[in-house]
């Protein structure tokens, strides 16, 4: 058969190629390619080709930060988009676009979108989702917008209220490099070379510490070597935002961290400005939304003194404030609707709130008092509880002032780790810190829809925050679900997570090296109209929603007692000097240890399991084989295991992960978990067993993940047992102690050792009995079957009474024994009527049928002994009372009774 390769498609060769005119679409154009003729030269052939083709005008940069090429690239691609640029470094490459849209003017705030997108093609993988689509954005998408948002928002200028939307996504990616900060650099210059007005630049860098060394722009593989992983963002000559993730660094360690990081961030300014003075577009003359001073000082002079009389009381609480100042609005609305003003009606409550922040900041930078009558360096009492849920694995309580945060602590199994689709980064984490902010906790209504971004940045702060303290995986192996559920907000409910997560790990016995603490700082400045520099500013510590929201800045800092652990600072102005950044360290770190004296003195030590009915779970180490057996088909007994006991089970490379609700669970899990894969034999430990086979001399219980033991009939129970059928039946599960081992290491059982002693108080059960407590009759051997009886491995192991010592262990040699035990038949002149102490295995006598019972019969030997007979295969036979029969002696029951078997010639 040919090859599919080599044949010709019939249909395909019939289509005359020559006569069709083909259409191709660049750059939004349709042009038409000419017609040619056979009698055409190739010279005309190229010619034709060259002068059909499209040509893309592109424009690049190319420079060197930190070891690192860079190259920013616009003109190929998206060339429709208001702004356009694509940055590389190494093999990742990151497009960013930014579109803007006229708006009526109606609103009074800015409509900035950013969206960031990680698509799987920029690896070369098909999306492991059903419809094989990237679906809702991911948390690290939303991370990274809030990145890119943070640093460009305060740039944009007052008054333009105008939809603007950026939009980011990663082409290409090596894994080498993290696309977040390169996607923000992008989108920098993207808004350069647009016509919307926006005070870039702007540079974005990323610094690392490896053994002491700062790293400049740093790959994943040095990231994770890294103690501190700092992004920075700034203009030429201030500072706009900044997020940090480090491992205890010092105040001191971090302040170098940030000088050496301004420098190489500024390098990104120079690039961008030539791009945009190749490519870019003349800024357009867009309509500000700008209230006139006539109508300013209108406003101004209605509310300022009233605003002043509330902002001035300290009696007032979050909600009595509020409502008083929603009056003072409402009372000028009033005014301006008896005069019919629309000018003053659009923009009142915006310039309401202007007076209100200048009202606010003038009381603080003058006479240095805030709204609720604070010292500048004071913290809001605090209020601290652990362990309030005790049933749960871990809780706690955190307030500081007015703000409240309830945080609870799941531990799972290894396996319930979240997994991770990002292009860098680790395939999946077993730490989440899960931040949630209801409407209830701030007296609202609204709908809890999909993932916020703003709960999603807090809860990521805090998780980082948490991240430095936490052991190692070695040490706690488990999956940790920190749930931090907002009660009241009054400014910090981030910081207050932290702080309340730290208390709720501790609680569940996480063994952190130590508290995490944090607390917002603010700052309210006052700078010169000209100029724009600063020329006064104070520093406020544990500031108010109220604060935050008039104020300057809100930088949030977390660490321990030694050092920063996270980081995140948001601010309002165009950029804020880097030693006021600096300046702030210091009271924050006064302010974070007398947070940590509070929590210290509620918890300072990872809680032990206690007796409380809270969740269980334990690691196990197996080997894959046991591991493989658990399991069962495509996972079919793992699955039946935890329907049946309602606990969850993990499986690792070596290791069993069990997780139950409570310890009966736990108990029941682990008596499933035995009994597939068995566990150290103990002498004394109780296992629980099933019937495997029944004899006449005891039972044969398989358990302990398939291990056979000897349940003697003396063992049974502590009354005397005639047939160890009336106590057992194959297929039955029972409760054993394991009560010794014989001389060939074969091992004893005993029920009754785990029954109660008749006439004793209590009824129920014992977990564990002594062999010495619980003696087993010994049946010394007969006919010196086996002279090692006699040897030292058969004295007793706790030098009280010998255990147990059957010899026979398994059902097949107890078969071969008897037979063997038979051997040495006495004549058959042998005495009809014999004494006890003279009958003996194998010897054969002549009994009568004394009584017949549905089993068996009971046989009178003569001398008044009485025996034992079984019926062979379950049958009875026709016997009389009274009839004669010749038998041989089997065995002995454990009170000594003769089982007797019928005698064959």
């Amino acid at each position: 058969m040919a090859p599919v390769a080599g044949k010709a498609n019939p249909l395909l060769s019939t289509i005359p190629w020559r006569r069709i005119k083909l259409r191709t679409i660049c750059g939004g154009r349709i042009a038409q390619s000419p017609s040619s003729s056979p009698a055409q030269s190739p010279a005309a052939d190229s010619e034709t080709s060259v002068a059909g083709k499209k040509i893309l005008e592109t424009f690049s940069e190319e420079f060197e930060i930190g070891s690192r090429n860079i190259t920013l690239e616009t003109g190929k691609v998206a060339r429709f988009a208001n702004g356009a640029v694509v940055l590389g470094m190494e093999e990742t490459k990151v497009l960013s676009t930014v579109a803007s849209a006229k708006s009526d003017g109606t609103r009074d705030f800015l409509p900035l979108t950013v969206d960031y997108q990680e698509k799987q093609f920029a690896q070369g993988v098909i999306p492991n989702t059903y419809m094989r689509r990237e679906g809702a954005p991911k948390e690290r998408e939303l991370l990274c917008g809030r990145l890119i948002d943070r640093p460009i928002r305060p740039l944009f200028p007052a008054g333009f209220y105008h939809d603007v939307q950026i939009m980011s996504s990663v082409l290409s990616s090596d894994g080498k490099q993290d696309p977040d900060v390169m996607a923000a650099n992008a989108t920098s210059a993207a808004l350069m070379l647009s016509d919307i007005p926006w005070g870039g630049p702007i540079g974005v860098i990323r610094v690392g510490r490896i053994s002491g060394q700062f790293v400049i722009n740093p790959s994943m593989d040095e990231l994770n070597l890294s103690d501190l992983n700092l992004v920075y963002a700034c203009t030429r000559d201030k500072t706009l935002m900044i997020d940090v993730q480090a491992r205890d660094i010092s105040e001191k360690d971090l302040k170098a961290a940030l000088r050496l990081a301004h420098p190489e961030a500024v390098k990104y300014l120079d690039p961008q400005r030539r791009l945009a003075d190749k490519a870019g577009k003349l800024k357009k003359e867009y309509k500000l939304s700008m209230v006139s001073e006539e109508t300013y000082e209108k406003i101004r002079s209605l509310s300022e003194a009233p605003i002043e009389a509330v902002f001035t009381d300290p009696a007032y609480g979050k909600f009595e404030r509020g409502e008083a100042l929603d009056n003072i609005t409402q009372d000028v609305k009033k005014k301006f609707e008896e005069e019919c003003d629309e000018e003053g009606l659009k923009f009142l409550s915006k310039t309401v709130d202007t007076v209100r922040k200048k009202v606010v900041r003038k009381r603080i930078i003058g006479e240095g008092l805030r709204v609720d009558g604070r010292r500048l360096d004071e913290v809001r009492p605090l209020y601290c509880e652990a362990g309030n849920l005790p049933v749960l694995h871990g809780s706690s309580i955190f307030n500081r002032g007015d703000t409240q945060v309830l945080c609870t602590v799941t531990l799972g199994a290894p396996g319930e780790a979240q997994r991770l689709e990002a292009l860098v980064g680790p395939p999946s984490k077993r730490f989440m810190l899960h931040y949630s902010f209801p409407p209830f906790c701030i007296n609202e209504v609204g709908k809890r829809v999909g993932l916020n971004r703003r709960e999603v940045g807090h809860g990521t702060l805090a998780e980082k925050a948490l991240l430095a303290v936490l052991p190692p995986e070695d040490d706690c192996p488990y999956t940790v679900r920190v749930n931090a559920e907002v009660m009241a907000s009054d400014g910090s409910t981030s910081m207050a997570s932290v702080c309340a997560g730290s208390m709720a790990l501790m609680d569940a016995g996480i063994p952190l090296s130590e508290h995490v603490a944090g607390l917002s700082v603010g700052l309210v400045s006052e700078t010169d109209p000209s100029t724009g520099e600063i020329t006064e500013y104070r520093i406020l510590t544990d500031i108010l929603g109220l604060e935050d929201h008039l104020g300057d800045m809100d930088f949030k800092i977390a660490g321990t007692r030694n050092g920063i652990t996270a980081i995140q600072l948001d601010i309002k102005p165009a950029g804020i000097p880097l030693d006021i950044i600096c300046e702030c360290l210091e009271p924050a770190h006064k302010a974070r240890v007398q947070i940590l004296d509070h929590m210290e003195r509620e918890i300072n030590l990872p809680r032990t399991q206690d007796g409380r009915n809270s969740p269980r779970i334990l690691t196990l180490k197996y080997s894959n084989d046991a591991i493989r057996r658990l399991i069962g088909p495509l996972g079919a007994l793992k699955r039946k295991i935890e329907e049946e006991t309602g606990g969850r089970i993990s499986v690792s490379d070596g290791f069993l992960t069990v997780v139950a609700k409570n310890q009966s669970v736990l108990d029941k899990l682990m008596e499933k978990i035995h009994l597939i894969l068995g566990r150290e034999i103990v002498k004394g430990g109780v296992y629980k067993g099933i019937v495997s086979s029944i004899k006449e001399y005891g039972a044969f219980v398989e358990f302990n993940g398939g291990q056979q033991g000897l349940l003697h009939i003396s063992e049974l129970s502590h009354e005397p047992v005639a047939r160890v059928s009336d106590v057992l039946s194959v297929g039955q599960a029972v409760n054993l102690m394991c009560i010794g081992l014989d001389v060939r290491g074969n091992i004893n059982l005993s029920m009754k050792a785990t029954l109660p002693r008749p006439g004793s108080k209590s009824n129920t059960a014992v977990e564990s009995v002594s062999p010495m407590q619980q003696t087993p009759k010994v049946w010394k051997p007969v006919n010196n079957v086996q002279k090692e009886e006699e040897s030292k491995e058969d004295k007793p192991l706790n030098g009280g009474e010998s255990l147990s010592s059957i010899v026979i262990r398994s059902a097949a040699e107890c078969d071969e024994v008897e037979k063997s035990a038979g051997l040495s038949k006495n004549s058959k002149d042998a005495a009809a009527h014999v004494k006890a102490n003279t009958l003996k295995l194998g010897m054969e006598v002549t009994a009568k049928v004394h009584q017949i019972r549905a089993h068996g019969l009971v046989l009178d030997l003569g001398g008044g002994i009485r025996g034992m007979y079984r019926f062979e295969n379950g049958s009875s036979a026709n016997f009389e009372v009274g009839e004669e029969m010749r038998v041989k002696c089997a065995s002995f029951s454990s009170k000594g009774i003769p089982v007797m078997s019928l005698a064959r010639d």
